[in-house]
């Protein structure tokens, strides 16, 4: 934090942040970073725990770094919904909640003396802490703590460099938050969208000439169904990073024959164990290597793990199995590896759809499908069957008039030839669009 805040003094009066057509300086930055630390000292004590409530603005982000340099431990909690603000609260031990309401910090005092054995470390320590909350899309959300100060020591190393760079993932997901600490160690710019939706974000790209767009599948496929990409000048694109969920091979296709001169990174990363280095095999291809000397890996029945310099002290409310005891975080990514080490995920093991003991995964259905001239958008996933224990079914937007049975026929048709007869979806259900959650990833279990 300190290397950090000697940054900021020397980039003085370069941009830091834009944010609603508002622009910002690192003095402005580290001037109110030292207001509220100044605030916060006087209320809340090192190594509590604090909820820092909203997405990002200049003020939240500066209030980030007045609870690091107070030593307190974080919880982002971007989520608008009273229970999951309440529950995410209470899985995480708060003592405090914080938010920017009119340029002023709202601080609520929380009555709550529980605490944890890892967050007794960190005070022990005198570190700094950070909380982040799993989707929840496999159960109840998971509280995985860092040591912040760790995490952030890792980014020391970054060049400086002067560019802008659009923040997509969100304030409470490590993707997001690794853009941030990018933009901070390198004396960037960080653009901040007031929407994330196709319009305001190809809108973005044209007018701060945005040379790098880290995203997900599903939201560049949703740029792609949009055409939202036709309207703006989108050529100082000059690489798209994607994560987060498998990315279909046909989509892929199809974006790089879309955006001809843009280079395609694959990114990789958990929160469990932060963010990886990465290089693809190539723009068109799935392959890639993970590359970080933060990190390392190994496959263990075809499933990734990790082990790295930057992971999580564990959970807060659930046991550690994903964890070996020997320090290795089993992710759960289905892995197939090629020559010189370079591995495509293929899919999530708790996402397999087993139809008779034949294992399907949803991901190479969505591949197929997804090649198909009227479809612009689907989603597999298991659908309960009394014969087979599961069937395959898909979710499917379509650009045309057939009916469901229409498109059931052309989709069994078309994969009669691509797919093994087990693989071939059963059920066809027209939507409008397919289940993803607030960061663009899909949402397959049912």
């Amino acid at each position: 934090m300190k290397l950090l805040l000697e940054k900021f003094e020397r980039f003085d009066t370069q941009i830091v942040i834009i944010h609603q057509n508002k622009a910002y300086t690192y003095k402005q930055l580290n001037n109110k970073i030292n207001e509220y630390y100044e605030k916060l000292r006087r209320s809340i004590d090192t190594s509590l725990v604090v909820a820092l409530l909203g997405d990002y603005s200049f003020e939240n982000i500066t209030l980030f770094f007045a609870l690091v340099k107070n030593k307190n431990i974080i919880v982002p909690i971007t989520s608008k919904k009273e229970d999951i603000i309440n529950s995410n609260i209470k899985e995480s031990f708060s003592r405090f909640s914080i938010e920017v309401k009119n340029a002023s910090l709202d601080i609520k005092a929380i009555n709550n003396n529980q605490t944890h054995e890892m967050l007794n470390k960190l005070k022990e320590e005198k570190q700094a802490g950070l909380i982040l909350f799993s989707s929840g899309s496999t159960g109840k959300p998971k509280a995985m703590i860092h040591n912040l100060d760790s995490l952030l020591s890792s980014y020391e190393k970054k060049r400086e460099k002067s560019m802008n760079m659009l923040v997509f993932l969100m304030f409470d997901h490590i993707g997001g938050l690794n853009t941030l600490f990018n933009v901070l160690y390198m004396g960037s710019t960080l653009i901040i969208p007031k929407n994330r939706d196709a319009k305001t974000i190809c809108k973005i790209i044209q007018d701060y000439k945005i040379r790098v767009l880290p995203s997900s599948p599903t939201f560049l496929n949703l740029i792609l169904i949009s055409g939202e990409y036709l309207n703006y000048d989108l050529k100082s694109l000059r690489m798209i990073t994607y994560g987060t969920e498998t990315m279909p091979e046909s989509l892929l296709i199809k974006l790089k024959s879309t955006f001809l001169k843009v280079k395609f990174l694959q990114t990789f990363g958990t929160s469990e164990t932060g963010i990886t280095n990465t290089s693809s095999k190539s723009s068109d291809s799935l392959y890639m290597k993970l590359d970080s000397l933060e990190q390392e890996y190994k496959i263990v029945n075809k499933e990734l793990y990790l082990r790295s310099n930057t992971q999580v002290l564990g959970y807060l409310n659930a046991s550690m199995e994903a964890f070996t005891k020997d320090g290795w975080f089993k992710t759960g990514d289905l892995v197939e590896v090629i020559e010189e080490d370079y591995l495509k995920i293929i899919g999530r093991s708790k996402e397999i759809i087993n139809v008779g003991g034949e294992k399907v995964l949803p991901a190479e259905i969505e591949s197929i499908v997804l090649g198909m001239e009227n479809i612009e958008d689907c989603m597999a996933y298991a659908l309960d069957n009394s014969i087979t224990g599961q069937s395959v079914a898909i979710e499917v937007v379509i650009n045309n008039e057939l009916s469901a049975r229409e498109v059931k026929k052309e989709i069994r048709m078309y994969c009669k030839n691509k797919l093994e007869n087990y693989k071939i979806p059963t059920k066809v259900i027209l939507v409008e669009k397919t289940n993803f959650s607030e960061r663009f990833k899909k949402m397959r279990l049912k």
